[in-house]
């Protein structure tokens, strides 16, 4: 069955994402055509990028990008739920990415983004990321707004909302399916 990482972004205090990611996982699970995961950063608690060679060639040499690496690795496809911090996205997502290549190479990609502005231009930001860690990203997109989606501090998403993460999840379990298949040729 496929293997599909819903990963928290913000590891701030009293941060929204938490709410979201969560909602994700709920609903991802509800649909039984994928192994689902959360995976949240604030507890993987990775440091500001720490190798002393580029990830691409794969030399880790600190245990807690062995063990991020362990943790990636199986997964066939992510889907990536981060807020929009000053027009992209927060750095403890760009991060997570920083420290691996090739165990994002030839996986899917597809992103729930949320703030002022929906967070779409965080998502932009990160589609590029995930483009030339050499990913498949998803067209469809979860943009949630801290001004109809929350009531107070608590999150209330729309019932639409709904529809596009399931027509979002579509895509990221084709892709990853398809990548899988063409991963498996390759090693």
């Amino acid at each position: 069955m496929l293997k599909v990482a819903i990963i928290i972004g913000s590891t701030r205090p009293n941060r929204r994402g938490e709410a979201v990611g969560r909602w994700v996982f709920e609903q991802a699970k509800r649909r039984g055509d994928a192994e689902y995961a959360l995976i949240d950063l604030k507890e993987v608690n990775l440091p500001l990028f720490d190798e002393p060679s580029s990830p691409a060639r794969g030399e880790y040499t600190q245990a807690h990008t062995k063990a991020w690496s362990a943790t990636i690795a199986p997964f066939d496809a992510f889907v990536f739920v981060t807020p929009e911090y000053n027009h992209g996205p927060c750095a403890a997502i760009k991060n997570a990415l920083d420290f691996l290549y090739k165990e994002w190479n030839d996986k899917a990609a597809g992103f729930v983004g949320y703030g002022n502005n929906e967070g779409v231009r965080a998502v932009e930001h990160l589609r590029v990321y995930a483009s030339s860690l050499q990913m498949a990203v998803a067209r469809a997109q979860v943009a949630l707004s801290n001004y109809t989606d929350w009531e107070g501090t608590a999150f209330k998403p729309a019932e639409r909302h709904i529809r596009t993460l399931n027509v979002l999840l579509d895509q990221v379990n084709s892709w990853g399916g398809a990548l899988r298949a063409l991963r498996n040729r390759t090693t």
